[in-house]
């Protein structure tokens, strides 16, 4: 029973409120591959820091260079880099010495945190270690595509050293792989595809909270009033991303097309470009939501995707979506509502779909895409992430042994 004046009471009351929510009294880490680029992972990782705005941040590297425009909202994090994040020129060249991720993540120590919350992709950094009282909650972007024969950004299955190197360091890697995986408490998927995954790959059951998109403060009228000619595709220029197969349809409709990302594939897909095409680069979200509001539609040819946050990041402003019916995007992506899936990876069916789409009325497109893309919001995902994050607490202290 409390005791002391009212005054007194009510504060001790409304700190033990405040205590429910796990967020405000629990020591907290997040652990995140690393930080040498930007994509829809870092936006996930923006979202928990946002949440839990003390907690360090643990990386394999950190390159602020490689970060670009974005770094400036991150500058000021705890950030603590790895042994492996400090060796010069090592640093830069990650992919190469994907083998020793087991080395870099169990060098951690977490032993003073309450809860720790891994964002994990292809480096695993869901394998940490933690001790049996701390609550670990693993966020998946997605399994390791190089382990499992997916698309990779560096296109290893084309060349034969990468070939080799991956029949040397798979099958240990792998093996570490899936016992990382069993490591984490809970288990969350970006989507319903990356669950599947994580049942076929990890054999584990995982919850579904999708990735956080910031809803913009703009109105259906604005975005139709706003609207020009021109198609849009953001992303990072990568092969698994397929951007020259929405080159090709754009320059066989002569079709004005903004491609806003940089990445490895640039140089090629700029030499595959005709007149009407541009390459914006790496812009600040500023200029990038001014140009996703003036787009018609927006492409997207990735193969494989695990949700595909860009998008759904477009249709926030009313921008219908074309993109290849693969992965998760047809859990945003509906079809023939909030735009149109292409059921075959080729600009002649992207040309098909562009022109089908240019044929029909475009605002109940704008509409359906405007409010569709509000499933997805931060508020959802802060709300989905705390309540689970909870229940994981109260189900871990239920079967710890009593103190």
């Amino acid at each position: 029973m409390l005791t002391g004046s009212p005054v007194l009471r009510f504060r001790y009351f409304r700190q033990f409120v405040i205590c429910l929510n796990t967020q405000h009294c629990m020591n907290v880490a997040l652990v995140h591959d690393y930080l040498v680029e930007y994509g829809g992972a870092e936006r996930v990782l923006e979202t928990l820091h946002d949440m839990y705005p003390t907690a360090p941040v643990y990386v394999a590297a950190c390159n602020a260079k490689g970060m670009g425009v974005h770094w400036s909202r991150l500058q000021h994090w705890d950030i603590r880099v790895s042994w492996f994040g400090h060796i010069p020129i090592m640093n830069r060249f990650i992919s190469p010495f994907r083998f020793l991720a087991p080395h870099i993540w169990e060098s951690f120590d977490f032993s003073g945190y309450d809860l720790v919350i891994s964002s994990s992709g292809w480096f695993m950094c869901k394998g940490i270690l933690t001790r049996p009282e701390t609550l670990h909650v693993s966020y998946i972007h997605h399994q390791n595509k190089f382990l499992t024969y997916y698309e990779t950004p560096n296109d290893w299955k084309k060349n034969s050293l990468k070939r080799v190197y991956a029949h040397v360091v798979g099958p240990s890697l792998r093996t570490w792989d899936y016992i990382g995986s069993q490591r984490p408490d809970v288990l969350i998927a970006n989507s319903h595809e990356t669950q599947k995954r994580i049942e076929k790959y990890y054999r584990r059951d995982s919850l579904v909270i999708y990735p956080p998109v910031d809803e913009p403060a703009v109105s259906l009228e604005e975005k139709l009033a706003s609207t020009k000619g021109y198609y849009i595709t953001v992303s990072r220029l990568t092969p698994p991303k397929h951007i020259e197969i929405l080159i090709q349809a754009a320059n066989k409709l002569a079709l004005p097309f903004y491609i806003v990302g940089r990445g490895a594939d640039e140089e090629r897909l700029k030499a595959l470009s005709g007149p009407t095409i541009t390459f914006m680069g790496q812009v600040s979200d500023t200029e990038r939501n001014k140009l996703l509001l003036g787009a018609k539609a927006f492409l997207f040819a990735s193969k494989d995707d695990e949700f595909g946050m860009a998008p759904v990041e477009a249709m926030m402003y009313g921008v219908p979506v074309i993109a290849y019916n693969s992965g998760g995007v047809p859990e945003s992506v509906i079809d023939g509502k909030t735009g149109l899936l292409v059921s075959e990876l080729s600009s002649e069916a992207f040309v098909s779909a562009i022109t089908q789409f240019e044929k029909n009325p475009y605002a109940p497109y704008v509409k359906e895409a405007y409010h569709r893309a509000r499933s997805f919001s931060v508020s959802k995902f802060k709300s989905h992430f705390v309540q689970l994050v909870n229940h994981a607490v109260a189900e871990k202290h239920h079967h710890s042994p009593a103190q």
